[in-house]
C-alpha cells in the first residue's frame, strides 16, 4: 500500500481548508481548533516535499500543486460519499430539518405542511425560522429554501441551488383601510402609514413609488419598520397602513378579502426561490421527497392576485 495514505486524516483536512480557502472555516466545520488545522497542513506539506497553501493577507492561497491536489482529494471523497450513501439504503422515514425565513415558514409553509405530513407520515420535519443565512452544515440542516435578485447573490459553496419559481410584489392593505382612505391613484399612498422591513435595501416604497411614477416619497414620514414580513402583513390585517409583500405571502388573504391590492403596480424587484441543499447528504432520498412536494404545491397554489 502507498505510504502516502496514511495522511488520509490530513487530506480530509486539506481538501476542507482548499475549499475554504481558510483554516478557520475549515476547523470549524471539523470541529478542531484553527491550530490543529495548520498544523497538519504543515505536517502534509512536510511529508510530499511540496507547497500547497500561500497566504495573501488573511486569505490562504492554493499554489499550483495546491490546486491539483485539491481537485484529486474533492473528487475522491465525493465518491467515496457516493458509495457509502449507496449502501445504506436510506429509508425515506426519518428526521428532515429545513430553514427559511421566518415570514416563508410562517405565512406560507406551516399553513401547508399537514399535507406533507398526511402524504409522508414517516418523515419528521423540523422547522428552522430564521432571517439569517445559515450555515446548513453547521447547524445540521438539510434543505434551505432561499430567496434573491438572481443566483449569484443566493449562491452558496459546494451546495446543490435549484430554482423554483419567483415572487411579484404589490402593495397591500386592509378593505377598510382602503376605503376610509379613498385611495384611488397611487400618489393617495402618501398619505398613509406605510410599512416597511428596517434595512430593507430592495423592495423599497421609494422604489415603488418611482416605479410608479409618483412624485413626492423624498418626504415620506409616516412610516412604520418592522423586522419581518409576517410582522408586516400582521400590522395591515388589523388595518395598519399598506406594506409591500410579496405575492406567496399575502395570497391566502385575498379569496377571504381580508386583505386587497389597492394598485396593479408590481414592484420592480422580483424575488426568485431557490432550494439548497447538499447533494451528497446521506439525507438526498428524504430532502427529494420534500423538494417533489412543494414544488408541486407551490405550483398549485401560485397567486392569483384579485383586485377590488
Amino acid at each position: 500500500m502507498d505510504q502516502r495514505l496514511k495522511y488520509l486524516n490530513a487530506l480530509r483536512t486539506f481538501e476542507s481548508a482548499a475549499r475554504h480557502k481558510s483554516y478557520t472555516k475549515a476547523a470549524e466545520e471539523l470541529f478542531v481548533s484553527q491550530a490543529a488545522v495548520s498544523q497538519q497542513m504543515r505536517q502534509l506539506e512536510q511529508a510530499l516535499l511540496v507547497k500547497l497553501f500561500i497566504r495573501s493577507g488573511r486569505k490562504m492561497l492554493l499554489t499550483q500543486s495546491g490546486e491539483s491536489l485539491y481537485t484529486s482529494t474533492n473528487q475522491a471523497l465525493n465518491l467515496l460519499i457516493k458509495g457509502l450513501n449507496s449502501i445504506q439504503n436510506e429509508d425515506v422515514a426519518g428526521d428532515l430539518t429545513i430553514t427559511s425565513t421566518q415570514a416563508f415558514c410562517s405565512l406560507w409553509l406551516m399553513p401547508r405542511l399537514y399535507k406533507f405530513s398526511q402524504q409522508h407520515p414517516n418523515v419528521n420535519v423540523r422547522i428552522l425560522g430564521s432571517n439569517q443565512k445559515e450555515d446548513l452544515r453547521k447547524k445540521h440542516i438539510d434543505l434551505a429554501i432561499r430567496f434573491g435578485v438572481t443566483k449569484r447573490l443566493a449562491d452558496s459553496d459546494h451546495l446543490v441551488m435549484e430554482e423554483f419559481g419567483e415572487d411579484v410584489v404589490y402593495p397591500v392593505c386592509s378593505p377598510k383601510l382602503l376605503q376610509h382612505m379613498w385611495l384611488k391613484s397611487p400618489k393617495d399612498l402618501l398619505d398613509c402609514t406605510l410599512v416597511s422591513l428596517a434595512n430593507e435595501r430592495l423592495v423599497t416604497w421609494e422604489t415603488w413609488f418611482e416605479h410608479a411614477g409618483v412624485d413626492g416619497y423624498e418626504n415620506l414620514t409616516k412610516k412604520t419598520e418592522v423586522t419581518s414580513s409576517d410582522m408586516a402583513l400582521s400590522a395591515v390585517l388589523s388595518g395598519h397602513g399598506v406594506t409591500l409583500a410579496a405575492s406567496a405571502m399575502f395570497s391566502q388573504y385575498i379569496p377571504t378579502k381580508q386583505l386587497v391590492v389597492p394598485f396593479k403596480i408590481r414592484h420592480p424587484i422580483i424575488w426568485k426561490r431557490f432550494l439548497a441543499y447538499d447533494p451528497n447528504s446521506v439525507k438526498r432520498k428524504r430532502i427529494q421527497v420534500f423538494i417533489d412536494w412543494i414544488r408541486t404545491e407551490m405550483a398549485s397554489s401560485e397567486p392569483k392576485v384579485l383586485l377590488r
